[in-house]
């Protein structure tokens, strides 16, 4: 229970911290001069970081479902573990978003977006960069792929085990920066299923995408790990 129970604190720490940005401190409307895309990066790829020292000797801080399908894919745990990884992480995405509600909700004025709120992922006309369906799925899906190929590799032998926490937050970092725009980033169906599921609306509507897009992302990188730098079928 202990892996589980990591893995719930580390996805609810990168909810509320991630997408707390995003929401409370991702534009100057707080009237804090905001955090803008640099800052929302930082908070996403830094709480990452956080966690994977504090929970990857637990659980391997996966804190994403995708990320989970992934090493399940490569060979790495169990389908057992899998499910209950997954569950454990959308729980912590949902109390995340949830404890992110109720610090809104007690800023004067404050109201839930008709559409998208605390964070959401989304896509098309009046989200961020009004970027089509397509280029939504296709920068989730070679995003989280990319995301998920650096995990497998610096996991492995290949890689410097004392600095994975800090390639793996930095690489997520460096994806937002990419993908804030398009879709506010997901790569992580925990990360996109929090916020929706009190958000409602569209964010809710388009949450198809953030499982879909990701989870296939993470079994390319992990096919493309397994038989291309992987040796006679043994873990990297």
């Amino acid at each position: 229970m202990k892996k589980y129970l990591a893995e719930l604190v580390g996805t609810f720490s990168l909810v509320l911290i991630g997408c707390g940005t995003a929401a409370i401190s991702g534009n100057a409307a707080v009237g804090l001069g905001g955090a803008g895309i640099l800052g929302i990066a930082i908070a996403f790829g830094f709480a990452v970081v956080a966690m994977a020292y504090a929970i990857g000797g637990i659980s391997g801080c996966h804190i994403n479902p995708a990320v989970t399908v992934g090493v399940l894919v490569a060979g790495r745990m169990t389908a057992k573990d899998a499910v209950g990884y997954i569950i454990s992480q959308l729980i912590g995405a949902a109390l995340g978003a949830g404890i992110l509600l109720l610090i809104l909700s007690g800023k004067s004025g404050w109201s839930m977006a008709p559409e998208w709120s605390l964070g959401s992922n989304g896509w098309g006309e009046g989200y961020l960069g009004n970027f089509n369906a397509t280029s939504a799925f296709l920068a989730e899906t070679v995003g989280t792929c990319l995301f998920l190929f650096v995990i497998l590799a610096v996991t492995s032998k290949y890689g410097n085990s004392t600095m994975a926490g800090l390639a793996i937050g930095i690489t997520l970092m460096l994806i937002h920066l990419l993908i804030i725009p398009i879709t506010g980033t997901s790569v992580n169906p925990a990360r996109s299923f929090g916020p929706a599921i009190f958000a409602g609306g569209m964010a809710l509507a388009q949450l198809w995408m953030f499982f879909v897009a990701p989870t296939l992302g993470a079994i390319i990188a992990a096919l493309i790990w397994k038989y291309g730098f992987e040796t006679n079928g043994k873990k990297g």
